[in-house]
């Protein structure tokens, strides 16, 4: 077999339509899952009485089962609650109404959410503990400790994993072909069909996943230095 390399240079171009589904779904699921991610991992940190152990137990089941269960719960499971309460209650709206694509949000948000709650909660745990109880000192709440002098701490100290994590996303997106979303894996199909050349057409696909990553990883580098700045306490 001989490689095609004028094919590999078209079937990049072909894929860069599909770019713009692929982060969209990775940035909507990090965004989402962070929300979750912190929530949760709050709940663990002050062991809130009942949502603790419905958090953990959330965190250990999301962790221990593969993301593409997660998925395909969420697309069968979903439809039939959905569906049943719609002709309890009533209801116009039916599960056909929701958009491929709004099960690879629900679905990679939760998955997010309990990864990056261990990101969250290692981080927050990571600041000296004398800093909360200084704020309590000068008449702060919890709520207000946590989103002024913790959480920004937090997020520092966790940029790497976040990092991480959102790079994770990115590669995992690509399961969001098996509910016919077309993002740059499914594409990568698609363009092969048209002449059975899957071996380059998947090429393609790998170095634009790996220019993105590149390009997350100079970013993270980035504000890392930024932070690395204000710590040594001056900006340039």
């Amino acid at each position: 077999m001989k490689l095609d390399l004028g094919f590999i240079g078209s079937a990049f171009i072909q894929l860069l339509s599909a770019l713009p589904i692929t982060l969209l779904i990775t940035f909507v699921s990090v965004f989402f899952g962070f929300l979750i991610g912190s929530a949760v991992a709050i709940i663990r940190i002050y062991r809130v009485p009942v949502i603790h152990y419905i958090a953990s137990g959330y965190v250990t089941f999301i962790r221990g089962t593969p993301m593409l269960m997660h998925l395909l719960l969420i697309y069968f499971g979903l439809p039939v609650i959905i569906d049943s309460l719609a002709a309890a209650l009533g209801w116009s709206f039916r599960s056909t109404s929701i958009p491929m694509i709004g099960f690879a949000f629900l679905s990679f948000s939760i998955t997010a959410g309990a990864y990056l709650a261990e990101v969250v909660r290692s981080g927050i745990l990571a600041v000296n503990k004398g800093q909360i109880e200084a704020a309590y000192s000068i008449g702060m709440t919890t709520p207000q400790a946590l989103m002024r002098i913790v959480l920004p701490q937090a997020l520092a100290v966790s940029l790497p994993n976040l990092s991480n994590s959102f790079i994770g996303m990115l590669h995992g997106s690509t399961l969001a072909f098996t509910v016919s979303v077309v993002e740059i894996n499914a594409k990568a199909q698609i363009v092969a069909t048209t002449n059975w050349k899957f071996f380059e057409s998947y090429i393609a696909a790998a170095f634009l996943f790996w220019g993105v990553t590149i390009l997350i990883e100079k970013i993270t580098e980035l504000l890392e230095k930024r932070i690395n700045i204000y710590n040594r306490g001056g900006v340039r």
